[in-house]
C-alpha cells in the first residue's frame, strides 16, 4: 500500500500481487517456469527489460516490482510495490521516502551534501535579487537527532546504489565524525574508501583557534569493483617534482625497489587533499544559495567515478550543481529535493544547460491541502509568498508578525495550521497599526468562527480591513 506520507511518482499506480508475470522472450525456459511456480506461490514480480523511447527530458528505465531475482522470495509481503525511476528528472519530496520507490542497484554514483549541523538560520537572495527567502540549517536537540534523521536517508541510497556504484558524502567539522560512523555501519568499515579534505583560501581568522578551512567528503563503495577513471582527475607535477624527475630515479617502497621511474605523462596520481576555491559572490555560477559548491568539486568527483550514459544523483541537491555538472559531463542525472522553491531553482539551472523541462516537470511539487500540510513551515511559507507573488519580510525571526508584504503594499501574516482563532486575529490587527496600515491578509488553513467575528468588529469599530484567506481558496485561484 502506498504511505500517506508520500504519494506514487507522477501519478503511478501501484499493481496487486495478482498482477501478471511479463517476460521477455529470451529469458531460459527453466527460468521461466521457476518463476511461474513461485508467482503461485503470491510472489509478484515482473520484469520489463525492453528499451523505452525517451524524450529530451525523461526516460523512464525501470519499472519493475522486484529487480533482483535473488530477492524474489523475500520481497513477497503486503508492501510490495511497483519501483519506478525517471532519469533527467526533478523530485521534490523527503529523499528517503522519494528513493523508497526508486529500483535497487540502479545508480551509478551519489553525492550528497545534507545540511551541516551548524545552527545557522540563512536569509538569501535568489539570482534575481527579487525575492529574498529563508534557508534553515537547524535542528531541534543534539546531534544525535541529526544522525537519526540521516540514518533512513542513507540507507536509502545504499539500497538505490549499484554494487560497483560510489557514494560521496559531503560534511563539515560539526559532524563528520558522526556521520563516518554511520556510513561504516550501513556500508561496512571495509568499503571506506576515503576521507577527502576539500581545503580552500579564505579571510577571516578566529583569535584562539587555527583557522577552519576544509570540509570532508567521505568516499564509500558497495564492493572492490568500483569506477575510479584515476586518469580524468590527474593532478600537475609540481616543479621540483618535473626538476627532479628529469633524471632517471629510483623509488622506494617498503622492501621493493623501483628503477627507472618516470613520470605519467598524464599528471600525478590525485591524492585526497584537493585546494579549490568556494563559489566566489562575483562568480558567474553564483545563484546565492548559502551552501552552494563549485563546479568545479563536483567535475572532479563525477569523472573521477562514473562514466558516460551513469546514472548520478543528488539526494539533497540544493541549487543543482551536481545535476548541472552531471549533464555537461554527458551523464544522466536525478535530482531530490524537498524544497520546491529549489527544484524551481533546478529547473531554471537546467534549463540555462539547453534541457527542455519547466516547473510542470517537477516530480511530487505539492498541489494538495494535504501535501501542504506536511511541508517544513519555511518552505511553506516560501510557497504562499510565492502564489501571492508578494515580497517576503526581511526578518524570518522577529518578523513582528508580518511574514511579507503584497503588491498592493498590504502586510500578510502566514500560519500553517487549521481552525485559526480570534487571538491570531487580534495580535495581526497590533501588528497592522505598528506598521502605519490600515488592511492586510491572513493566510491559513482554515478559521474558526472567532476569528470572523474579530475581523467583522475590527472594521466597524476600528476601521481595519482584515482578509481571510484559506489555503483551499489560494490553490483554486492559481
Amino acid at each position: 500500500m502506498t504511505p500517506p506520507s508520500f504519494r506514487p511518482p507522477f501519478g503511478a499506480t501501484f499493481p496487486r500481487s495478482t498482477d501478471l508475470i511479463i517476460l521477455n522472450l529470451y529469458l531460459h525456459p527453466f527460468l521461466v517456469l521457476s518463476i511461474l511456480g513461485l508467482s503461485k506461490l503470491g510472489c509478484p514480480f515482473r520484469v520489463d527489460a525492453s528499451p523505452r523511447p525517451y524524450d529530451n527530458y525523461s526516460e523512464s528505465i525501470f519499472s519493475v516490482n522486484n529487480y533482483y531475482i535473488d530477492n524474489l522470495v523475500h520481497r513477497n509481503t503486503p508492501e510490495t510495490k511497483e519501483r519506478t525511476m525517471q532519469i533527467n528528472a526533478i523530485y521534490c519530496g523527503d529523499c528517503a521516502q522519494v528513493l523508497a520507490y526508486f529500483p535497487e542497484r540502479s545508480v551509478d554514483l551519489i553525492y550528497i551534501d545534507p545540511p551541516f549541523f551548524s545552527n545557522k538560520l540563512y536569509e538569501i537572495i535568489w539570482g534575481n535579487g527579487y525575492e529574498l527567502r529563508a534557508y534553515e540549517d537547524r535542528w531541534k536537540g543534539d546531534i544525535n537527532n541529526f544522525i537519526a534523521w540521516m540514518k533512513p536517508k542513507i540507507q536509502e541510497c545504499y539500497k538505490v546504489l549499484k554494487q560497483t556504484g560510489t557514494m560521496y558524502l559531503h560534511c563539515d567539522w560539526h559532524a563528520n565524525a558522526h556521520l563516518r560512523i554511520l556510513m561504516d555501519k550501513i556500508f561496512g568499515e571495509n568499503h571506506f574508501r576515503n576521507e577527502i579534505i576539500w581545503y580552500y583560501r579564505g579571510g577571516g581568522v578566529p583569535r584562539n583557534d587555527f583557522a577552519k578551512r576544509h570540509a570532508t567528503i567521505l568516499r564509500y563503495t558497495k564492493s572492490n569493483k568500483c569506477t575510479f577513471n584515476v586518469d580524468d582527475v590527474r593532478d600537475q607535477y609540481s616543479r621540483d617534482s618535473l626538476e627532479r624527475l628529469q633524471y632517471v630515479a629510483r623509488a622506494f617502497r617498503g622492501d621493493k625497489v623501483y628503477d627507472k621511474y618516470r613520470p605519467n605523462p598524464k599528471g600525478k596520481h590525485p591524492d585526497d587533499v584537493w585546494l579549490i576555491q568556494p563559489t566566489m559572490p562575483s562568480s558567474k555560477e553564483r545563484l546565492g544559495y548559502p551552501t552552494q559548491k563549485p563546479e568545479r568539486l563536483l567535475e572532479r568527483i563525477i569523472l573521477a567515478s562514473s562514466n558516460p550514459m551513469d546514472i548520478a544523483l543528488d539526494p539533497m541537491c540544493g541549487c543543482g550543481t551536481a545535476i548541472a555538472v552531471a549533464h555537461r559531463l554527458g551523464r544522466r542525472w536525478i535530482g531530490v529535493d524537498v524544497s520546491p522553491k529549489a527544484c524551481k531553482v533546478m529547473v531554471m539551472r537546467m534549463q540555462r544547460l539547453g534541457v527542455k523541462i519547466t516547473e510542470s516537470d517537477i516530480i511530487g511539487l505539492p498541489k494538495t491541502v494535504e501535501e501542504l500540510k506536511t511541508m517544513v513551515p519555511f518552505e511553506f511559507q516560501n510557497w504562499v509568498i510565492e502564489k501571492m507573488y508578494a515580497r517576503p519580510s526581511k526578518r524570518k525571526v522577529g518578523d513582528f508578525g508580518v511574514d511579507g508584504w503584497l503588491t498592493d503594499g498590504r502586510p500578510i501574516q502566514i500560519k500553517q495550521s487549521g481552525d485559526v482563532g480570534r487571538n491570531v486575529v487580534d495580535n495581526f490587527e497590533t501588528a497592522i497599526r505598528r506598521q502605519g496600515k490600515k488592511s492586510g491578509m491572513i493566510v491559513a488553513f482554515s478559521f474558526g468562527k472567532g476569528a470572523y467575528e474579530e475581523v467583522a468588529r475590527a472594521k466597524l469599530e476600528e476601521g481595519l480591513e482584515i482578509e481571510l484567506k484559506t489555503v483551499e481558496q489560494l490553490l483554486k485561484e492559481t
